[in-house]
């Protein structure tokens, strides 16, 4: 089972693909993870990867793709993996089902986590991290046990730069002109799956099951 996750910038789809590559006994394969991989591995696409990286620039379509081809062909992608942030722009959709039909290969499906702006905004701005183990919590859904301490580490939490409502709005004008479009392409290739994101967490994954399969 091939799954590509779709959604804006804090619809809850990385949580959710986590939710399905756990109960599918699938690897959850995201682009950051295999950045840190390649460049961690000093494989020559790491390192071309890299060098594009270190000049502030975005790493091409092509690197990106070499690298996720190289990711799935792994054998623990043998039953099926779930990509999480790839793609990203119909240019890369394109490349990626170019890529898969010539190994013989096609996704099976797209999930789209919906949800409204104005419920991320809230949403986002109500996360916390701590800056020491990495741990998120939300002042609302996951609170944690001493209002703005992190339960493992005791360290202060904070609302990061990426979390504020500017910025989120942001990054909300670049999903609607960027990544919004793979919803139409998607659902044109007659693979989109689209869940209401507003629900509570286990009851969107419940949904998600309900079109995948026990």
């Amino acid at each position: 089972m091939k799954i590509i996750m779709l959604g804006a910038p804090g619809a809850g789809k990385g949580t959710q693909a986590k939710k399905i590559a756990k109960k599918y006994e699938i690897p959850h394969i995201s682009t950051g993870d295999i950045f840190r991989a390649n460049i961690k591995g000093g494989t020559e696409l790491g390192m071309k990867a890299k060098s594009y990286m270190d000049q502030g620039q975005l790493v091409p379509d092509d690197v990106t793709i070499g690298m996720l081809l190289d990711r799935i062909s792994e054998a623990d992608c043998e039953k099926g993996y779930v990509l999480d942030g790839f793609p990203r722009t119909i240019p890369q959709a394109e490349s990626l089902t170019a890529a898969l039909k010539e190994r013989g290969e096609k996704m099976d499906y797209a999930v789209d986590v919906d949800v409204p702006d104005e419920s991320i905004v809230t949403r986002m701005g109500g996360r916390r991290a701590c800056l020491k183990c990495g741990a998120t919590y939300h002042v609302v859904f996951n609170p944690p046990k001493a209002e703005g301490v992190c339960d493992s580490c005791q360290e202060a939490l904070v609302l990061r730069d990426d979390d504020k409502p500017e910025t989120v709005q942001k990054r909300l004008t670049i999903y609607h002109d960027q990544t919004q479009p793979l919803i139409e392409y998607y659902k044109e290739q007659g693979i989109l799956v689209t869940v209401d994101g507003t629900k509570e967490l286990n009851e969107v994954f419940k949904d998600i099951v309900a079109v995948l399969g026990a």
